[in-house]
C-alpha cells in the first residue's frame, strides 16, 4: 500500500481519505505519513482539520508521525503547521508537542539538524509552551518534549527545572537528562545533580535522587562521588539503598 502511494498524487490520496469509511480512516493516515512523499503529506495537509475531526484520529496521525523512524523535514513541517492553529483541544496539543520534540530528536539523529529553519522552529515551538505552560501536568509534557529532541543545548532549561520545580517536574528533567550520552553530561551537570542528590537546596522525591545518582555513576564516575553515594546509603530506605549498592557494584565489575 505505501510503495502504491508513493507514486499516487495528491488529489488520488486525497480522494481516497475524504471517500473512505471513517473505520478505514485511521489506517489509511497512518499510511499516508508512513508514505512521507510530498503528494501524501500535502494531501494530509488538506484533509486533517484540527478543529473538526474525531480526536481519534488525529491522536492516530501525531502518534504515527512521532514514532515514525526516520522522517522528514516536510513531516515535522505538517506537524507544526497543525499546531500553530488556534483552539485546539489540550490532549491534541499535548500529543502534538511531545511527537514534535520526539521528530527533531531523530531528524539530528540522521545528521539533518541543518534543516535549520524547521528544527529551530520545532524547538522553539516547545520552549514558548514550557514558558506559557501554567499548570504542573503542561510543564511535565514539555519536558518530556524537550527531553526528546536530545539537544545538547536544551540542558540548561532542563536543569534550571531539575532543581527548582516541584517532584513531577524535577522527575521529567531529571529523567529526559538520563538520556544525553556521557560527552554531554558536563561538570555542571553533574554539580547540579550532587545538589539534588545529597539535597543541599530542598528535599526531593526518592526517585529524582535515585535519578541523579544514576546520572553521576553512569558518566565517568569521580573517586569521590561514589564514596558519598556509598555512605548516604547509610541513611536511606533499604529498597533504595539496595538499588544504588547494585549499581557502584556493576560499575565495579
Amino acid at each position: 500500500f505505501i510503495q502504491m502511494l508513493r507514486s499516487a498524487k495528491k488529489k488520488d490520496i486525497l480522494q481516497l481519505l475524504r471517500r473512505a469509511p471513517k473505520g478505514t480512516r485511521p489506517f489509511l493516515v497512518e499510511v499516508a505519513v508512513a508514505t512521507q512523499s510530498l503528494a501524501s503529506l500535502a494531501a494530509l495537509s488538506d484533509f486533517l482539520d484540527f478543529s473538526k475531526e474525531p480526536k481519534s484520529l488525529l491522536e492516530k496521525f501525531l502518534y504515527t508521525a512521532a514514532f515514525s523512524p526516520q522522517p522528514s523535514g516536510e513531516l515535522l513541517h505538517l506537524v507544526l503547521g497543525k499546531l500553530d492553529r488556534k483552539q485546539l483541544a489540550p490532549e491534541i496539543w499535548e500529543t502534538g508537542i511531545v511527537a514534535v520534540g520526539s521528530l527533531v530528536g531523530k531528524l539530528c539523529q540522521q545528521k539533518l539538524c541543518e534543516l535549520q529553519q524547521v528544527v529551530e522552529h520545532g524547538v522553539e515551538t516547545i520552549l514558548r509552551g514550557l514558558r506559557g505552560a501554567e499548570e504542573e501536568p503542561e510543564v511535565v509534557i514539555c519536558l518530556l518534549a524537550l527531553g526528546n529532541t536530545m539537544l545538547p543545548e536544551t540542558i540548561p532549561t532542563l536543569l534550571e527545572h531539575a532543581e527548582d520545580g516541584p517532584t513531577a517536574v524535577t522527575a521529567a528533567a531529571t529523567s529526559a537528562l538520563q538520556r544525553f550520552p556521557a560527552p554531554h553530561i558536563s561538570s555542571k551537570v553533574k554539580q547540579a545533580m550532587r545538589r539534588i542528590f545529597h539535597q543541599k537546596r530542598k528535599s526531593y522525591d526518592k526517585t529524582c535522587r535515585l535519578a541523579a545518582a544514576e546520572i553521576l555513576l553512569d558518566n565517568h564516575p569521580l573517586p569521590m562521588d561514589v564514596i558519598n553515594i556509598l555512605l548516604a546509603t547509610n541513611e536511606m530506605e533499604t529498597e533504595m539503598a539496595t538499588f544504588l549498592l547494585l549499581k557502584v557494584q556493576n560499575s565495579l565489575r
